[in-house]
């Protein structure tokens, strides 16, 4: 469920949970008053932690700040790599970039592959949800139809999100939209040839049809860290009549353990802030989200709209 906090306490909430994901690593603790580098606090000692997937040197992720031949273009388009922030400048200290939001108490790069921003992008698919004589189904409460969209549950940590991942180097936000949906909830790694050519019409049709971005900017993550971060845009792709996605058999693959039509309302519980990215749809949709006509919170990530 959503909640309408303080800027630094909603973007600073999972950033901040200890364990660390995947790891035992407890982050050093930091209270809500010491998230702003601006506030002075000489006794701040992040635990510093990078993953040993990441030091393994996978073709995904950086180098170490010093390494040989590694010398990265902070804030700007570094070669295919992108190392711009959709929040504006960031700090870079000592060699490292800073979390332009605050402390999250470990230093490093956690789980993450780049310095900096890593940049991902989100689909959002959603359509009305009907009865069995095709006609839109209400909330007995609210009055408002009620909205669908797919929902992965992820294999790392069991959480259900909406479908999606790292940008590519050199990938077009539009081309990754629709490489993590298909890779993840319609399994098309796994896909014939000609069944990955009858996927992508149906995905063309998808793709092109009404569309928004929801969100773009820095996202409150738990693989966060004081320098290396999430950031991604959302993007909205409404199947108005259902029968696109009618014509395209939902199945998990990749990083996605289940998939499913999620019906959407305040009670959700979602990674990360995929559940503020939802409720932006509906609102933007006239959908129902909840039974109290007075909740309402417009900010994701601090950002307000």
């Amino acid at each position: 469920m959503s909640s309408c906090k303080g800027p630094k306490e909603n973007v600073h909430n999972k950033a901040r949970t200890s364990p660390y994901p995947g790891s035992k690593v407890e982050r050093s603790k930091v209270p809500n008053d010491k998230v702003d580098w601006s506030t002075k606090w000489e006794e701040y000692s992040p635990v510093e932690y990078t993953a040993r997937s990441v030091l393994a040197g996978p073709q995904w992720a950086d180098p170490e700040i010093g390494a040989k031949k590694f010398s990265p273009k902070f804030n700007e388009k570094d070669g295919q790599v992108e190392r711009k922030s959709q929040s504006g400048l960031y700090q870079v200290e000592n060699g490292r970039p800073r979390n332009p939001m605050g402390r999250t108490g470990i230093a490093g790069r956690g789980l993450l592959g780049r310095w900096g921003p890593n940049h991902a992008a989100d689909p959002l698919i959603t359509r009305w949800k009907r009865d069995s004589s095709g006609n839109k189904v209400a909330h007995p409460v609210s009055g408002k139809n009620l909205l669908q969209f797919i929902a992965i549950k992820r294999k790392d940590c069991g959480e259900w999100a909406i479908p999606g991942g790292m940008v590519d180097p050199g990938e077009k936000l539009s081309a990754a939209l629709k490489r993590e949906f298909s890779e993840e909830a319609l399994n098309s790694l796994q896909k014939s040839d000609a069944e990955k050519e009858e996927m992508e019409k149906q995905l063309n049709r998808l793709f092109n049809q009404d569309h928004f971005v929801v969100y773009k900017g820095y996202v409150d993550d738990p693989r966060n860290t004081d320098n290396a971060w999430m950031e991604t845009e959302a993007v909205n792709y409404h199947d108005e009549s259902g029968e696109t996605m009618d014509n395209l058999q939902l199945e998990a693959g990749d990083d996605a353990g289940k998939v499913k039509w999620v019906d959407i309302g305040e009670k959700l519980k979602l990674y990360a802030s995929h559940a503020d990215f939802v409720r932006l749809v509906a609102e933007k949709r006239e959908a129902h989200w909840s039974e109290d006509p007075f909740v309402g919170c417009h900010s994701v990530a601090g950002i307000k709209e």
